[in-house]
């Protein structure tokens, strides 16, 4: 590909991947957001919720004065207080949808205009299609609830059967869900992570093409899962090429000529389309040189791409 990947696609990164330690919106938040208010190769930094509202306000101030867009990634909020939206226990589903309206509501607060959540736990094949059911009963809320701020409102896909065990899932479950709610909610679409394709068994193809009218969001990032004894085993997030994973250039030229193909990636959009780094440095290593392997994987697969 010749043209500028800028010209394509809106770069972005997950922050408390990047720093682990501010994930559950505590730790370095100022210092490691410098990072990328202070690199032009992103123009989108996806924040955990952060905890004191004087940080959470300096936060947002540097990002604008940068023209640093950010985004809201309710992942964390959902892992770290174990919350479940498809729940079959009422209480427990309501406990998780209140907690998500308040993200949303510190993104309103903070002008974001998007917010990512993924599903619960697979309570296994017996009781999924009621899972499902509540699940979609929940977005639809969710989605309600941030449209009333001008907000969009994503559902990342993950792995079902080796990590984060979630209800969506396999491209059928993802499919599945899309089609029970956006048609009565808009403003919502499917988060898809390169990441994931390994632990879920999917190609780009695989995965990319059933949903691609209800694609909202992209994350790239590599995995490792066939070793227990891998340092980065599961759903960590390794940086591109690391020995025992999964992804590097080829795999990512390849999720990049799908995204052409179905039109997410294209010069003709005015809002340009997010595809976010989602990389973590292992134990030891150093979290700048994690972020130059993934800006320099993703210049490459964009050239053979």
């Amino acid at each position: 590909m010749r043209e500028p990947l800028h010209h394509y696609m809106k770069v972005g990164i997950i922050h408390f991947m990047a720093y682990p330690a501010c994930m559950k919106g505590e730790g370095p938040v100022l210092e490691s957001l410098q990072t990328f208010i202070e690199d032009e190769f992103f123009q989108l930094v996806e924040m955990a919720p952060i905890t004191d509202p004087a940080v959470r306000k300096e936060a947002m101030a540097r990002a604008k004065a940068a023209k640093l867009t950010v985004g809201m990634a309710g992942q964390p909020v959902v892992l770290v207080n174990k919350l479940n939206l498809n729940s079959l226990d009422e209480a427990e589903r309501q406990r998780a949808v209140d907690m998500i309206k308040g993200a949303i509501d510190e993104a309103a607060e903070g002008g974001m205009k998007r917010i990512a959540v993924l599903s619960g736990r697979d309570p296994g094949p017996e009781h999924r299609q009621a899972a499902m059911a509540a699940l979609a009963t929940s977005l639809k809320a969710l989605c309600n609830y941030a449209a009333g701020f001008g907000m969009e409102f994503a559902l990342e896909v993950f792995d079902q059967v080796v990590d984060k065990c979630a209800l969506v899932g396999p491209v059928e479950t993802a499919v599945q869900i899309a089609g029970m709610v956006k048609p009565e909610c808009p403003n919502f679409g499917l988060m898809v992570d390169l990441s994931h394709l390994p632990l879920l068994g999917e190609t780009p193809r695989q995965a990319l093409l059933p949903v691609k009218d209800y694609l909202m969001h992209i994350h790239i990032g590599n995995a490792a899962f066939r070793d227990k004894a891998h340092p980065a085993w599961g759903d960590q997030h390794p940086r591109f090429g690391v020995e025992g994973g999964e992804n590097d250039v080829a795999e990512l030229v390849e999720f990049l000529r799908v995204l052409l193909e179905i039109g997410y990636l294209s010069a003709d959009k005015q809002d340009l389309p997010a595809v976010s780094f989602e990389v973590k440095p292992m134990p030891g290593e150093d979290v700048k040189i994690v972020i130059a392997n993934a800006k320099r994987t993703l210049m490459e697969a964009w050239r053979l791409a």
